[in-house]
């Protein structure tokens, strides 16, 4: 019998096809969504377009509405994610058959398609238009004063407890809420922001009360790296900073900062990851020196 295959899209609801997506993802990197779409945070900002046969996704391609915050605009980009093949459906166009089909549903009504490769297929996206391009993070080495002269501080960082839906609640009127804190920042997304921080970032949310501010942040011993900030004013990222306590002595961003006097900015080189864009909606993001948060990559 000879398989019949079809691209599915928009099937989040479709138990049995969201089953086996899931399944898929989980075998390829180790994620599963299904939570994510029981706790309502899987809308149609996350669009897999799939190749199905018999009931089964054998290859994907995600859509990601994305809308970001850029020189003072509201610019709409697609974001593409979660790409994958089984091992047995490889080497058959799959993955070229849906991205014609996704430029064909989108091209002409964003502003770019932007999306993060791994090194096994950087000769594969040039096909479609896309070109490599470069990010850029910052970083800034902490004056530590207080250590100098033997004084200590306590930490006013205080951990929020992601365990239940009250904490979440808050935590999500707290972004939409939200003032720009990047000078390139993601709006009107808090389904993605809730993928991470109710999963495996559950136990990187805090609060500074003395600004009002949520913060996404990994602190590794000396070392904060500062995922997001969530307020409803413009906040001072060294009082951010500094609410973690005085043993930080380098703070690396996530995020552009609105005011990059004092940060020392570096190309972002990572490991077997390369960012392709493709469209005119682009055209200042080097120039700018931005990077991507964090928290938006899908």
């Amino acid at each position: 019998m000879i398989e019949q295959y079809e691209v599915r899209k928009s099937y989040r609801q479709n138990e049995i096809l969201r089953k086996s997506f899931n399944e898929l993802a989980s075998g390829i990197f180790g994620i599963n969504f299904e939570d994510w779409y029981k706790n309502g945070y899987w809308t149609d900002k996350y669009n897999p377009y799939s190749i199905v046969t018999e009931n089964k996704v054998v290859a994907n391609v995600s859509v990601n509405k994305m809308e970001f915050i850029s020189n003072g605009k509201s610019v709409k980009y697609l974001q593409l994610g979660t790409v994958m093949t089984d091992k047995k459906y490889r080497n058959m166009g799959f993955i070229k058959t849906i991205m014609q089909e996704i430029e064909k549903d989108y091209y002409d009504i964003v502003d770019g398609i932007y999306l993060f490769a791994n090194d096994s297929v950087l000769q594969f996206y040039p096909k479609f238009g896309y070109k490599k391009s470069t990010e850029y993070q910052y970083s800034k080495v902490i004056s530590n004063k207080f250590n100098e002269v033997g004084m200590a501080r306590d930490k006013q960082a205080r951990q929020i407890q992601m365990n239940n839906k009250e904490e979440w609640s808050l935590f999500e009127k707290a972004i939409e809420n939200s003032v720009n804190n990047c000078a390139f920042e993601m709006k009107n997304n808090k389904e993605l922001i809730m993928f991470y921080v109710t999963q495996f970032m559950k136990n990187n949310v805090y609060y500074v009360e003395n600004e009002s501010a949520y913060v996404i942040a990994e602190n590794n011993e000396d070392e904060l790296f500062l995922h997001n900030i969530f307020s409803g004013k413009i906040v001072n990222v060294d009082s951010i900073v500094e609410a973690f306590g005085y043993d930080i002595s380098k703070v690396v961003l996530g995020f552009t900062p609105l005011i990059n006097q004092g940060y020392q900015v570096e190309k972002l080189c990572k490991d077997n990851t390369t960012l392709f864009l493709k469209g005119k909606g682009f055209d200042l993001f080097e120039e700018k020196e931005y990077i991507f948060p964090t928290l938006s990559h899908a």
